[in-house]
């Protein structure tokens, strides 16, 4: 009952006619963001960072995260109109979603994509709401000792992180833990790393760091050529589906939920292989499978479930535990932490009101992301028409002006260039960015945490195993960053020869 009354408590937060429009804006941003090809959500939500830096709190996390899960169904359009995925988690559903555009089945499949987000984001939210109150008391129980195991788990996070190189990871890791430790020491208020520069003395802005990492690297990395193909927009009749399409729907839209949900839930684990999972499930589970890959309705309604059901459900660490499940997830931890608040189970704690806000938004977020999105596909589209030269031109002009915003310096456009150009290098040396921003998030919290641990024990290191819920936790970060050994040596031991 106290759950349900927190909850109504946050629908009465978040459905003021200010929140409601910071969720429509988010939405609305967050679909054209995954309609253009190639930005994804985590240069999105970077991007949109400085608009929500005036705000207050819960206004500017309501939007960003109708920003992060508004891009999961942007990417869709150009996924089944195009054959053009506009981010990851999409590509799959370009087989049976582009398929369906062929035989004159565009409509269906957005709507069919549209209603499946909103079910699996839906059920993830709710998932969200009854997570939050147990964990969220395991606010009373955390210490600094207890916040510094937890943050190692999100710094293991790393390893999920590496793609092909470990080597690599741990250089963009290392680089995110430079740039945190620029500004004032925590403990001791002592400047470092600062070369004598006041600017530095406040360390360097967050957001002018991603916006230039994620977002000027993407656009300096663009290759001229890479226009569009040409699009029609379905026309409004045609986007209802048959009743057979919807029957067809319903069991792929409840596989995709739960493989998104639990995925989602996973640290590192990506919302692109929730989609890819969905639709190895319908390969095996579903009665028509045999049309997979010639336009089968299931093969746009599980992917694309799962997707959105994954973006929800990788806010349930976010919130109740403190750790970011994905690189797009650290930056929304980042723009928490830019509004003062410090997402774990302190969160329910000391932000109550503020967390069932955002909470209840979700559920906003998410029917505002259907009504918009379904008889607007035309508009989201001609968007597609825009030439790139234009496009380029203005997210950039809005990138400089959202940096200057910061503090209305000079200073953080220059830092912003500064990293835009050490992104674009890190992109040709082929080392992921996505380490740089965890470790950019989480190592001042790992920091100030460990130090305040170590001056209640005196400089005795055993207060991180001697307390029972801090050694599970860094027994369960070290066990994720040695996971790979033990994947190394699986092959070796079966190439053995049996008989030895």
């Amino acid at each position: 009952m106290d759950i349900f009354n927190e909850l109504m408590g946050g629908f009465a937060a978040a459905m003021t006619w200010q929140n409601l429009l910071f969720a429509f804006l988010g939405c609305l941003l967050g679909t054209i963001i995954g309609v253009l090809p190639g930005i994804g959500p985590v240069a999105g939500v970077a991007l949109l960072i400085p608009l929500t830096l005036n705000l207050d709190a819960t206004g500017a996390i309501i939007m960003l995260c109708a920003i992060f899960y508004g891009t999961a169904y942007g990417g869709t359009i150009t996924s089944v109109l195009l054959n053009t995925p506009g981010e990851a988690a999409s590509a799959i559903t370009t087989i049976d979603g582009y398929a369906m555009t062929k035989i004159g089945k565009a409509g269906a499949a957005l709507t069919i994509a549209a209603v499946g987000s909103f079910v699996g984001g839906t059920v993830a939210t709710l998932g969200l709401v009854a997570a939050a109150k147990p964990l969220g008391e395991l606010g009373l129980l955390v210490g600094p000792p207890e916040f510094f195991a937890l943050m190692v788990v999100g710094i293991s996070l790393l390893v999920a992180l590496a793609g092909k190189s470990m080597v690599k990871a741990v250089i963009s890791g290392a680089l995110g833990l430079l740039i945190a430790m620029v500004g004032i020491d925590p403990v001791a208020g002592a400047p470092r790393f600062t070369f004598g520069m006041d600017r530095l003395l406040d360390g360097v802005s967050f957001v002018a760091v991603i916006v230039g990492v994620f977002g000027l690297s993407e656009l300096l990395s663009y290759r001229k050529g890479d226009q569009p193909a040409a699009v029609h927009a379905p026309n409004f009749r045609s986007l209802l589906p048959t009743g057979k399409e919807w029957r067809r729907s319903a069991p792929a839209m409840a596989r995709g939920t739960g493989i998104g949900f639990g995925l989602g839930l996973i640290p590192g684990m990506t919302g692109s292989v929730s989609s890819l999972l969905a639709y190895g499930a319908e390969k095996k589970f579903s009665r028509h499978r045999n049309e997979l890959g010639k336009g089968a309705i299931e093969g746009v309604a599980g992917p694309e479930t799962a997707n959105n059901s994954h973006a929800n459900a990788a806010l349930i660490p976010l919130f109740t535990l403190g750790i970011p499940a994905s690189p797009t997830i650290a930056v929304l931890m980042g723009a928490f932490l830019q509004q003062g608040l410090t997402p774990g189970p302190t969160l329910f704690t000391e932000h109550s009101e503020i967390a069932w806000a955002i909470i209840a938004s979700l559920f906003i977020g998410n029917l505002l992301l259907l009504v918009l999105n379904v008889p607007l596909v035309g508009l989201w589209t001609s968007i597609l028409r825009v030439p790139s030269s234009i496009l380029t031109a203005l997210i950039l002009l809005f990138m400089v002006i959202g940096a200057y915003t910061i503090n209305f310096s000079v200073f953080d456009v220059f830092v912003m260039i500064g990293f835009g150009l050490l992104g674009l290098a890190l992109r040709h040396l082929d080392i992921p960015l996505a380490p740089m921003v965890l470790t950019l998030v989480l190592g001042p919290l790992m920091e100030r945490s460990l130090r305040e641990s170590l001056e209640i024990s005196q400089g005795d290191f055993s207060i991180f195993t001697s307390r029972p819920f801090s050694a599970v936790l860094i027994g369960l970060g070290l066990l994720i960053v040695f996971s790979p050994l033990l994947k190394l040596r699986k092959p070796k031991a079966l190439n053995e020869d049996p008989e030895t």
